[in-house]
């Protein structure tokens, strides 16, 4: 029963309908929110498949063509929010179309 209520709340979770689970709540039901893990040459593919420089790349993530130029030389990692609008772009290249004018 635990398990079919935790793909039942997985379920409300990906069609979007608003509801309230704590850590704790999903923890209950053995729901994991994976951790994001990105590689440099994944970055560096995720801007190539785009066609675009890093200076591009960085505007439209908004960050500095510094930042993206060391994570895709491996040097630094991205923060956790940028990791999941990377895996985002990884999935859906053109989500970020919109910013582009």
């Amino acid at each position: 029963m635990k398990e079919a209520i935790g793909t039942t709340v997985q379920d409300m979770i990906r069609s979007g309908i608003n509801s309230s689970f704590t850590q704790k709540d999903l923890n209950a039901l053995g729901i994991k929110i994976p951790e994001v893990a990105i590689t440099a040459a994944q970055i560096k593919g995720i801007r190539e498949k785009r066609h675009l420089s890093q200076t591009v790349f960085a505007q439209l993530l908004n960050v500095s063509p510094s930042s993206v130029r060391q994570w895709e030389q491996g040097k630094r990692i991205p923060s956790g929010s940028t990791k999941v609008l990377l895996e985002l772009l990884n999935r859906s290249p053109h989500i970020l179309d919109y910013r582009i004018s």
